[in-house]
């Protein structure tokens, strides 16, 4: 008696499924399909798989015929199976692809029985469907599981709670297999992490396609790519995982700004300031202390400036309990003590926190968060990541939170805000936004003192004799304190400058007349 291998057993039956051309699947089938069908029938293969690949290669056909060959060949009677997708309608597909198979391939329709989310065979085992929108799928004991364009799913709280009940249900039978097949999608979509897991693990087979599918049409390919953006047109068909053109950054710049390994200790001689979140209940308070240095270029001129995160602080409330601001209050001022920082901070919720951290000397500057400032925020915090102007810690909820967030255009054209996903936040982007903007906006700017260049005439106009034909006559008194008062100048509004002495103020030596000009110290 010849035993047939289970792979080729679940394989041919696999081949033998009739397509919608007349054609059966493996006449059909690309080395690619053969690749990925072959590994995922292999029982004593790797357990899980991870497969992507562009629009039109059909994977919810081969995740169909997959599941039809494993429950007719492989599993146990009453076994159970079941098929995630993003919701019923993306359910139903893979529904009507079973169904299409059952109707096309001879013998088929006496072995199994397919109803609107649910396959039942004839030995007992049963697919169903369950959308990602599912109210609950804990207590699940599958055998086996596909799971259909999860880079598609949503980034709520439900369908991130339905994938951890499944891929950890998995452990509760022996000998199960996962399946995902997905086109790529957005690097931050929380699926991203998912894949970066199995490329880690050896109990995951990895396989990414690159590029549409041999078959596809280059003239309609084309006009795919004429009509969508540019960032789903790389994701749907060439299967890149590529952000979305309204992403505050990308992953690869954000990666590009990791240079710390953590919280900085305070230095004497450096600026800090530090940007201020207020949130009570569903948002959170968040502070940032940042300070600005120099980017020089080879010749030794600075380039630019780079803004440094020396440290974060988060409190979360909740509606039940709301942050405490004493608590807040309590590390500002230990902040202050430390690294003497400057605060920006919309005072809308903390004005009484505002006033007593004056009063305590702590220097405060309101930044109310309307559409425009916000606008500014988010465009100076964009730029500063682009450009690799910012050095962040190796923070995993930062660089999740920066990762996801969105830069939206207000009713006002050409003015962005930051916005988050439903299930995400930006309070930390906020505050880092805040610091960032104070320090890159504020920066200390060499400014001239005013010289005057007194020609020394005789009554004449000529020469006075025994002295030379010009002196610099450096800045007065009441210039230098100006000068002086500036630089102390705290938030708007706490400290009135003095006005400015008319350049030319000082009176002229007899016989000499002033001319006012600048030069750099």
């Amino acid at each position: 008696m010849v035993l047939i291998d289970p792979v080729d057993r679940a394989f041919n039956m696999l081949c033998s499924l009739m397509l919608e051309d007349g054609r059966r699947w493996g006449d059909a089938a690309v080395d690619v399909q053969v690749e990925d069908a072959r590994a995922v029938l292999d029982p004593d293969g790797v357990p899980f798989h991870f497969l992507t690949r562009s629009r039109g290669h059909s994977k919810t056909s081969d995740l169909a015929g997959i599941v039809l060959s494993v429950m007719l060949t492989q599993l146990q009677s009453g076994s159970r199976l079941y098929a995630l997708a993003a919701d019923r309608d993306q359910g139903a597909l893979l529904v009507d692809a079973v169904a299409g198979f059952v109707a096309r391939t001879t013998g088929l329709g006496s072995a199994l029985q397919v109803n609107a989310f649910r396959v039942t065979a004839a030995s007992g085992s049963v697919l169903e469907v369950i959308p990602a929108d599912a109210a609950s799928s804990w207590g699940l004991k599958p055998s086996f599981a596909v799971v259909d364009e999860i880079a598609q799913w949503e980034s709520t709280a439900g369908p991130r709670k339905l994938w951890e009940a499944m891929s950890s249900a998995m452990a509760k039978v022996k000998g199960s297999r996962m399946v995902v097949l997905t086109s790529a999608g957005d690097p931050a979509h929380w699926s991203h992490k998912v894949l970066e897991h199995a490329e880690r693990s050896k109990l995951w087979h990895v396989h990414q396609v690159p590029g549409p599918p041999p078959w596809a049409d280059p003239e309609r390919l084309e006009e795919q790519r004429s009509r969508l953006p540019e960032s789903s047109y790389r994701r749907l068909f060439l299967n890149e995982w590529t952000s979305a053109e309204d992403r505050l950054t990308s992953l690869d710049d954000l990666r590009a700004c990791v240079s710390l390994e953590g919280p900085l200790s305070p230095e004497p001689n450096l600026r800090y300031v530090c940007g201020l979140h207020i949130g009570l209940k569903n948002d959170a308070t968040v502070a940032a202390i940042c300070h600005a240095e120099k980017v020089l270029d080879s010749s030794g001129s600075v380039r630019s400036r780079r803004v440094v995160l020396d440290r974060m602080e988060t409190w979360q409330g909740s509606k039940r309990h709301p942050v405490d601001l004493g608590v807040v209050e309590a590390w500002l001022l230990e902040a202050y003590r430390q690294y003497r920082i400057d605060i920006v901070a919309d005072p809308w919720q903390a004005i009484g926190m505002c006033q007593r951290l004056r009063s305590r000397g702590v220097r405060v500057r309101e930044y109310p968060l309307s559409q425009q400032s916000v606008g500014r925020l988010a465009t100076t915090l964009h730029t500063c990541i682009r450009d690799h102007h910012l050095a962040l810690p190796d923070d995993k909820d930062l660089l999740d939170e920066l990762a996801n967030v969105r830069l939206r255009e207000t009713s006002t054209p050409g003015v962005l805000r930051l916005d988050s996903d439903p299930d995400k936040h930006d309070d930390r982007a906020v505050a880092l936004a805040l610091g960032v903007w104070y320090l890159l906006e504020n920066a200390p700017k060499r400014k001239g003192r005013m010289y005057r260049l007194a020609l020394n005439e005789g009554g004449d106009g000529a020469p006075a004799e025994g002295r030379p034909k010009a002196r610099m006559v450096g800045p007065t008194v009441a210039e230098r304190a100006h000068e002086r008062a500036s630089r102390r100048v705290g938030s708007v509004g706490e400290r009135r400058l003095p006005k400015r002495p008319r350049p030319n103020h000082r009176p002229a030596r007899s016989g000499s007349v002033a001319v006012s000009c600048a030069r750099s110290v």
